[in-house]
């Protein structure tokens, strides 16, 4: 790597950043930081306008409690470009041209995007619109290709037999310098609906996919999870008026892949809830459900769903936890591409990870995890009680294991990694 960055000190990613709540958006986070790390001088985030995020329904942290970037980061949100007769579009047009600018201004510059659609489809429409312009441009794009990048765009518009569109988010993915997508599950997806655009087209997208897109894992912030003492737990519940006494810990986002339900149902057949209480954090459009259906629960008392909880709350819910249990399911609008929050626990300690074989989830927790099946309340029950049950140095293994292979994930891992796959990309054109 030491041609790429001898030349491209700046690093600009786009992306759904923070306040989202959004395994991608910290993923952004832990980039932009191990940029720093690696040598990069300037790392721009460019994202989308606060009041944009919260008029399009997407779950957010409190941002009163939004942990601050290093010096070195700047995160801009465009304003929109212009009024009501631009039906749509405009905040898209600001982060455009924004990118325009930062393309054109002389700086070398390697530029990531998070989701296909829209920032792939933005960036390459600056990358376009700055060569047009007859200035100096000298830009290196990866594009990061997410699970719901097909199952909520390319998938649809094939099952509408929308081809165009479709073809349009792959086209532009394919155009990029380098493409990666966050585990090999997400990779077989592309490809798989690369292959009914072919069929309804008669294109080769395909092909070109299974060639050209690698793997870059998510990347996280190890060391915010590594020795975190669980005794921090006891003052988070304290604060939640949540009595310190052993728990099992659901922490995601609330919607209906996650199986909170399923959990809820293993939880009150586990025979555990007299000695180990439930947390279930998160926040998304099954919140209000699950919320009824914890105080529907006899065991309600013992149930408490947390809607805020904050970055620094975070390691510390895992670390004092007896258990973690994400036991997703797949489902057409959303498959668990890869499994972020449970590599943080696997980081964090806590006991062992309770899960399933869903999406990409096989590739976060390795061989670390103890396995249920979807939507299967008994094996999740069974699961529970053992976990729970786990004292002394078997537990300690079961920890250490996960924590080993979790440290993978670290994010000046994978920045290296990516960084890498880009140079091997773009070959001899780096130094010349």
């Amino acid at each position: 790597m030491t041609a790429l960055l001898d030349r491209y000190r700046r690093l600009v990613i786009v992306v759904r950043a923070d306040p989202v709540i959004c395994g991608h958006s910290v993923e952004a986070r832990n980039l932009a930081e191990a940029a720093l790390l690696r040598g990069f001088t300037e790392v721009r985030i460019v994202t989308w306008p606060l009041d944009r995020l919260e008029a399009a329904g997407l779950p957010l942290k409190p941002l009163e409690h939004l942990l601050p970037y290093s010096d070195g980061i700047t995160v801009e949100r465009p304003e929109p470009v212009g009024d009501y007769r631009v039906v749509d579009g405009r905040y898209t047009g600001g982060v455009v041209g924004r990118l325009v600018e930062l393309f054109t201004d002389g700086v070398p510059t390697i530029c990531l995007s998070l989701y296909l659609s829209p920032h792939t489809l933005a960036v390459q429409e600056a990358v376009t619109a700055a060569h047009r312009t007859g200035l100096p441009v000298d830009v290196l794009t990866v594009a990061e290709a997410v699970g719901s990048d097909i199952t909520n765009v390319v998938r649809t518009a094939v099952a509408q037999q929308r081809y165009g569109a479709a073809a349009h988010v792959l086209g532009t993915y394919l155009a990029n310098d380098c493409c990666v997508a966050v585990s090999e599950y997400t990779k077989e997806l592309i490809v798989a609906a690369a292959a009914e655009v072919d069929a309804g087209l008669g294109t080769s997208f395909a092909a070109r996919c299974q060639a050209q897109v690698g793997i870059s894992y998510p990347a996280l912030d190890t060391a915010s999870y590594l020795g975190v003492d669980p005794a921090g737990a006891g003052a988070v519940l304290a604060r939640r008026g949540i009595p310190d006494e052993p728990y099992v810990l659901f922490l995601s986002r609330l919607t209906e892949a996650k199986g909170v339900p399923d959990l809820l149902e293993g939880y009150a057949r586990s025979g555990i809830a007299d000695r180990v209480r439930l947390v279930v954090a998160g926040r998304g459009p099954q919140e209000e459900e699950i919320a009824a259906l914890a105080a529907a629960s006899p065991l309600a008392g013992r149930i408490h769903v947390l809607t805020d909880v904050d970055d620094e709350e975070k390691p510390a819910l895992m670390a004092g936890s007896r258990a973690f249990c994400l036991p997703t399911l797949p489902r057409a609008e959303f498959v668990e591409t890869f499994g972020i929050a449970v590599v943080e626990k696997m980081l964090a300690g806590g006991g062992p990870v309770i899960t399933t074989t869903t999406g990409g989830v096989p590739e976060a927790v390795g061989d670390t995890a103890m396995i249920v099946g979807v939507q299967d309340p008994d094996a999740i029950a069974v699961a529970l009680a053992a976990a729970v049950a786990l004292e002394g140095d078997e537990r300690e293994a079961w920890e250490a294991r996960a924590r080993d292979y979790a440290l993978q994930f670290d994010r000046a891992t994978v920045l290296d990694r990516m960084l890498g796959q880009l140079e091997v990309a773009v070959g001899e054109t780096v130094a010349a």
